[in-house]
């Protein structure tokens, strides 16, 4: 009798594992954030192993990067030991290979396309940002727990099937305060590698205001030496030096994202009008200021050192700052005339085109007259967004209203503040970029960004609980086409994500907007 249940149980044990191994995977319903834009599932699965290895076509220093950053984020977790290899020709089965082949028109620079079958993972891409990008869905297509930094126990299945992906818009997001109150060179990296995990590809610093001077200017000095000293509430500030803004620079272009420098004018200057008494009208300093008010400073718009203020800050941000953007605020300049106005926007525009940049400002500065290639900001007045597309500039959508992510989720929100109302995850996800403001159309708009100003937070644990887990909605706006984009769907999907947010140590608001699961969903 023994032996007959053994033979029943082996056989049944048996069953089990052959149902297992040939369980049908479906690429279309792996929780991809942004949501690719096709999907094409054929029903079963590739196995990380510890045979595989990462393959770069040639030798570009480039791509052997991009690998390693693949590398570098599934070995803590699968304690697999993949090496990032070169080759000239396809790599044997059992691997993942890195491919630069042009001629896509499709996918543009960004998209890319994935081919995973039982035998190989295949991402092509026509440059090598599209490349970073189908790395972030390869990691999303994997269980959550490969983002934890310590050993995890497989199998480290992936679905197979084909992908091909690219963005709606070439700028997709988000602006970090650092102003009100600082944040260090490491919680600026922990920015980015969020944003780039979701596909983002700029990161706006906002890095000068009434309460702080966060940026070294070494032919200004007491900028950062007096008006980077304290902060919202009289804390103690902080600034970047010259080489620590190099480095964020740096890290951010590994990751395929472009810094844009903020520094905001003619209001919200009090950091520097303290720090240098000549940029006032009457030449008196005023004492620096810890508290939230906003529009009370302006800039001496007639006199002439300060536009040689501005020329030198400008001229040294233009030489650290590859990309092509410089942000000149413009917003809440509540105590400068419009007659004082209007004409120092439009010298402020030919100073930073002079070294080579384009400008970008907040809506405000659509009362001007509007350089070739400048930008407005949409953030608070569709009108002055109206004006500026009837001046042919380009908007970058940011209403307040939909995408500022320090309004508050709702009335119990810890952190934030509401004077442009609540937004809800699902409040931040359910607009269009595209249809909000019906006079600023698809072709006028280069893009989405959601900034975050720092007025009631300090730290990143605070700083994340505003950022997520709205952030990935403002990611899929950006890339995904409209028409393609669902809530239901959406929310399905998120779920996934609080489990990878757990697993990188993500501090997220949980909203109860999301059925947020307690237990590893995959």
């Amino acid at each position: 009798m023994k032996f007959i249940n053994f033979t029943l149980n082996a056989v049944v044990l048996t069953a089990i594992l052959v149902q297992t191994a040939c369980t049908p995977t479906n690429l279309t319903k792996e929780n991809v954030i942004p949501k690719p834009v096709s999907v094409v599932s054929s029903g079963s699965s590739f196995d990380l192993t510890d045979q595989t290895d990462i393959y770069v076509q040639g030798e570009s220093l480039e791509l052997k990067q991009i690998g390693q950053y693949l590398a570098n984020k599934l070995n803590p977790s699968t304690g697999l030991s993949l090496d990032v290899k070169t080759t000239v020709n396809i790599p044997a089965p059992g691997n993942i290979y890195l491919c630069i082949k042009g001629g896509d028109a499709e996918l543009g620079d960004e998209g890319y396309e994935l081919t995973i079958t039982e035998k190989s993972i295949n991402l092509v891409a026509n440059k090598p940002a599209g490349l970073f990008h189908g790395i972030q869905t390869i990691r999303q297509i994997l269980p959550s727990k490969v983002e934890m930094s310590t050993v995890q126990k497989g199998p480290w299945k992936i679905s197979t099937g084909v992908i091909r992906d690219f963005p709606v818009y070439g700028y997709r997001g988000s602006m970090l305060d650092v102003g009100r109150h600082f944040f260090g060179v490491e919680d600026v990296k922990n920015l980015i590698d969020q944003l780039a995990y979701y596909k983002m590809n700029v990161l706006h610093l906002h890095l000068s205001d009434d309460q702080g001077w966060r940026i070294e200017i070494k032919s200004w000095p007491n900028l950062t030496k007096h008006g980077g000293s304290t902060a919202v509430g009289g804390g103690k500030g902080g600034f970047y030096t010259q080489k620590e803004y190099s480095e964020i620079v740096k890290y951010a272009q590994d990751r395929y994202i472009t810094i844009i420098p903020e520094i905001d004018m003619p209001g919200h200057t009090n950091a520097a009008l303290a720090s240098y008494p000549e940029l006032n009208c009457n030449g008196i300093a005023p004492h620096l200021f810890t508290g939230r008010e906003v529009g009370f400073s302006t800039l001496c718009t007639k006199k002439e050192i300060t536009y040689k203020f501005i020329d030198d800050v400008v001229r040294e941000l233009a030489e650290l700052t590859p990309g092509p953007y410089i942000h000149i605020g413009g917003d809440e300049s509540h105590v400068t005339p419009i007659e004082d106005y209007i004409p120092f926007i439009n010298r402020v525009q030919e100073i930073v085109i002079a070294h080579g940049k384009q400008v970008i400002g907040w809506d405000e500065i659509a009362l001007s007259t509007l350089k070739p290639n400048s930008v407005a900001q949409y953030w608070a007045k569709a009108e002055n967004g109206i004006k500026a597309v009837a001046q042919g500039a380009k908007v970058l959508m940011s209403p307040a209203k939909n995408a500022y992510l320090d309004m508050k989720y709702d009335s119990t929100s810890a952190f934030g503040q509401n004077w442009a109302g609540y937004i809800e995850v699902d409040k931040g996800y359910n607009w269009d970029p595209a249809t909000l403001v019906p006079e600023i159309r698809k072709e006028n708009i280069i893009g989405i960004e959601a900034p975050l100003w720092s007025e009631t937070v300090d730290n990143r644990k605070d700083l994340e609980y505003l950022i997520f887990p709205r952030l990935p909605g403002y990611a899929e706006i950006g890339w995904t086409p409209a028409n393609l984009r669902n809530w239901d769907n959406y929310k399905a999907r998120l779920v996934n994500h609080g489990e990878r947010m757990k697993a990188m140590n993500i501090s997220f608001f949980p909203s109860k907007m999301v059925p947020w699961e307690t237990n590893e969903v995959k």
